[in-house]
């Protein structure tokens, strides 16, 4: 690759960052980082009457969660800047002159009412080489009128001159070359005397040339685009980059694109973070505050469209900018499975280090009462990392290990029912004895003698056990007993069974 890699992300700050948003950021960013290039963040926003307060903030906590890494950007700075379209409206207007002067774009002054009369009388209507000569621009009106009306400070648009039946094409590094004919682009926009900003169209193509952007990588959406951006660079005589246009995240049942209904419906997240709409006041869910780490919603995304070739599914950062390509990216849009998620989510959990998810659990016990400091780290880290293989969310460690820092009071009625037996009550006081002398930082020997007890005894090793499990966790579920006995130690365990003998009420039959 002759050409140093500069990539960029360019989101619009209307609003919370959509999920699929957050992958084409993501291959943007391991494309980058496995060729030595630069990330760009820049913010386009040059569609003022759709801008959303602190939606911006937003789009840079979201990235700097997930760790993807910006290299240039408004916060971060570089030499390529402003990284905000707003501030760069000089810029624009030289390059808005460069293609009047050369006659590659006209003025047009068409109201927004005369334009829907025209789309009224004629079935669909498009401002192009067989309409235009028909409309009031400075092509079919004379020089003396157009200077008129840019004197009086009419409102008008720089539309884009496109030439009719020809055929342009797009590289494209997943789908090879798109071909169009021209006939079928309209003459778009490309600058507003209204709110003196230039459009999308030429914003962006401006912008990737002066910041040198190699590949524009974004979503399949933008496809449509592509052959008038490929003539825009034309025009300019400036080499375009290389095109990739990335599959859609489609819904995760039925036909169509991912969208926040289908989160609502479904009850998963389509954001990254939490968003809170400043106009509606609604809040809608995020990845972050649902429960997920990081780096299992990067894994997660990272697949949704992209393979590494072989059958491996968890794959850190590392090993994500190590092995992408465009050559495993598929044509065809993704499921988005919510589903997979949670397991992804579950996986990293599950080979977390016990220490890392203590921190993570102790602002859930102090949520629940617990005072943490009662509590060594090692006994907090031994108790998550004892059920951390039943939790697809740190949350829920609550439920799993919530025993562990608070005695029962109350004992699940459907165990009782069926394990607290008449003879229970005895069994359980003869428990304590056998237990009374052991030393129970030995697991396996705690054990050894419970097991000899139950089999000299000729007793019911399930009702021995379950009635066991009932006293000290309160309902018959968790770790292996003799593990939670270890952890709770010898004082706490006697005391639960003791509790649990002068407490549970075996119900009539």
């Amino acid at each position: 690759m002759d050409k140093k890699v500069r990539v960029r992300f360019a989101p619009s700050p209307t609003g919370p960052l959509h999920i699929g948003g957050v992958r084409t950021a993501l291959y943007n960013y391991l494309f980058a980082r496995q060729h030595g290039g630069s990330m760009i963040l820049r913010i386009e926003d040059t569609d003022s009457t759709r801008f959303v307060p602190g939606a911006e903030e937003y789009i840079n906590e979201a990235l700097q969660w997930l760790g993807i890494g910006i290299d240039e950007g408004v916060r971060e700075g570089g030499e390529y800047g402003p990284y905000k379209q707003s501030e760069r409206r000089d810029i624009y207007r030289r390059y808005v002159k460069q293609l009047l002067d050369n006659g590659k774009a006209y003025i047009a002054f068409d109201t927004p009412e005369e334009l829907e009369a025209k789309r009224a009388e004629v079935k669909n209507f498009q401002y192009d080489a067989s309409t235009r000569m028909g409309m009031r621009n400075s092509l079919s009106l004379p020089a003396e009128e157009v200077k008129a009306l840019i004197d009086a400070g009419e409102k008008h648009v720089v539309r884009f001159l496109i030439e009719p039946n020809r055929d342009v094409v797009v590289h494209d590094l997943i789908r090879g070359d798109v071909t169009i004919n021209s006939s079928i682009l309209d003459d778009k926009v490309l600058y507003k005397s209204a709110d003196d900003l230039p459009t999308y169209h030429l914003a962006n193509i401006v912008d990737d040339h002066l910041m040198e952007v190699s590949h524009v990588i974004r979503g399949e959406e933008w496809l449509p685009s592509a052959p008038l951006h490929v003539l825009l660079y034309e025009a300019f005589g400036w080499e375009e980059p290389q095109f990739v246009h990335l599959p859609l995240l489609l819904k995760p049942d039925g036909k169509g694109k991912l969208s926040k209904r289908d989160g609502d419906r479904l009850g998963f997240p389509v954001f990254p973070l939490e968003w809170h709409d400043p106009k509606s006041g609604d809040t809608s869910s995020g990845y972050r505050e649902a429960g997920y780490l990081p780096e299992a919603v990067i894994n997660f995304l990272a697949l949704l469209g992209w393979n590494p070739g072989d059958d491996r599914e968890i794959m850190s950062m590392d090993e994500l900018i190590r092995d992408f390509s465009f050559e495993h990216c598929s044509k065809s849009g993704a499921k988005f499975d919510f589903e997979k998620g949670k397991w992804f989510n579950h996986e990293y959990l599950m080979n977390m280090d016990n220490d890392r998810l203590a921190e993570l659990f102790k602002p859930i016990l102090t949520e629940n009462g617990v005072n943490v400091a009662d509590f060594s780290d090692e006994y907090i880290a031994a108790a998550a990392g004892m059920v951390k293989n039943r939790i697809n969310f740190v949350r829920d460690l609550w439920d799993n290990a919530r025993f562990f820092f608070v005695a029962p009071t109350t004992y699940a009625e459907k165990d009782v029912k069926k394990r607290w037996k008449e003879e229970t009550p005895q069994l359980m006081r003869e428990l304590i004895e056998v237990l009374k002398p052991l030393n129970f930082d030995d697991a396996v020997a705690t054990e050894e003698a419970v097991m000899e007890w139950i089999k000299g005894n000729e007793y019911h090793m399930g009702n021995v056990m379950n009635a066991f499990r009932l006293t000290v966790v309160g309902e018959c579920k968790g770790p292996h007993m003799f593990e939670i006995t270890q952890l709770l130690g010898k004082d706490e365990t006697l005391a639960r069974i003791e509790r649990g003998i002068a407490n549970i009420i075996r119900p009539e039959a």
